[in-house]
């Protein structure tokens, strides 16, 4: 009589169940907070019905941890008084909370998307399809909803094409020269500049809410270094815009109110903020290698080594206050080896 195998979860696996986890666990605590908050029927609606179903997301993943026998991340406990502060004042506004859902869902599908590339075992599979499926369902009830109210902008409208055009010279690639003309960007390059545009917008109101209310005094001066680097952005790439005659969106994002009482912890936000640093330095880079005209590389290259350093100063801001929880190691054989003395 023979045994089969049981099938392990492999390291990488591990490590993306473990980046779900945490960031999932921390979101939820903003979305309830956000759902509790939120005035309009519709808007609130939305909220609800998605931490129910990404609650799901998340109790499958402990069951892997638990057949598994890994140890449950410590995350973010909304049962922490730490964590959230439901007694506080509401930060920002309905048309904001349901951007905030809208903007975590690009960045949920996205990562289940190259998550699910890197898994092996049905089981965690399932869960990244599942991750997807809900973020793609809510990014599209979000954006319905921005759209219908009216405060969500589309990217620039272009005339169809007509017929098939290939690239015969090589000045398509030019932008350097200052004393020549620059070729109009293309409909790849206007998709890429316009999303970071958005994002960029969304950001800057983000951190303007996050800065009101931080504790630590680090904190809020990172929190408007982020800002201002937001603020650069969205003048640079609207100026790239601009001289192709393309009018830069003016997406409306919600408002900030005036509350200067933190509905979330320090070390929240410094996770919220870095989870989205470091996603923005994976689209940089994706929209550099699409972009054909040769001065646009230069410019997201500028924007990602910013970006970078922001990225790398709020990291050691969390491990100074121990508010890095450390992901799965490798083996260390070259410990396990040593001889004892």
């Amino acid at each position: 009589m023979t045994t089969q195998a049981k099938i392990q979860v492999t390291s990488s696996e591990l490590g993306t169940l473990w980046m779900t986890y945490i960031s999932t666990s921390g979101r939820l605590i903003m979305y309830d907070f956000f759902r509790i908050k939120t005035i309009d029927k519709e808007a609130q609606n939305i909220l609800d019905s998605y931490i129910t179903e990404v609650q799901n997301v998340q109790n499958k993943i402990v069951n892997i941890f638990n057949n598994e026998g890994a140890v449950i991340p410590i995350g973010f406990d909304e049962h922490d008084e730490h964590d959230e502060m439901k007694g506080s004042s509401t930060l920002y506004d309905d048309f904001f909370h349901i951007m905030f859902l809208r903007q975590t869902m690009k960045l949920n599908f996205g990562h289940s998307a190259v998550y699910t590339s890197m898994s092996y075992m049905k089981e965690v599979n399932d869960v990244f399809k599942l991750n997807y499926d809900i973020s793609n369902k809510y990014y599209m009830l979000t954006t319905n909803y921005l759209l219908t109210k009216g405060v969500l902008a589309r990217p620039p409208g272009v005339t169809m094409p007509k017929q098939v055009e290939f690239i015969e010279d090589k000045n398509y690639m030019s932008g350097f020269n200052l004393f020549s003309d620059k070729r109009s960007l293309n409909t790849i390059e206007v998709g890429y500049i316009n999303e970071a545009i958005e994002d960029n917008i969304w950001v800057m109101q983000l951190l303007t809410g996050f800065a009101q209310v931080a504790k630590e005094s680090e904190v809020k001066k990172y929190f408007i270094k982020g800002k201002e680097l937001a603020k650069k952005t969205i003048s640079e790439l609207s100026s790239v815009l601009s001289q192709s005659d393309i009018q830069p969106p003016s997406t409306w994002v919600g408002k900030v109110t005036d509350s200067i009482q933190p509905p979330f912890s320090d070390k929240l936000m410094m996770y919220t903020n870095s989870l989205i640093s470091t996603t923005a330095l994976g689209f940089t880079a994706l929209g550099t290698s699409f972009s054909m005209r040769n001065d646009l590389p230069i410019k997201l290259g500028l924007i990602s080594k910013d970006t970078f350093a922001y990225a790398k100063e709020g990291a050691k801001i969390m491990i100074k206050h121990r508010w890095m929880e450390e992901p799965p190691q490798m083996e260390d054989r070259n410990q396990l080896t040593k001889i004892k003395e």
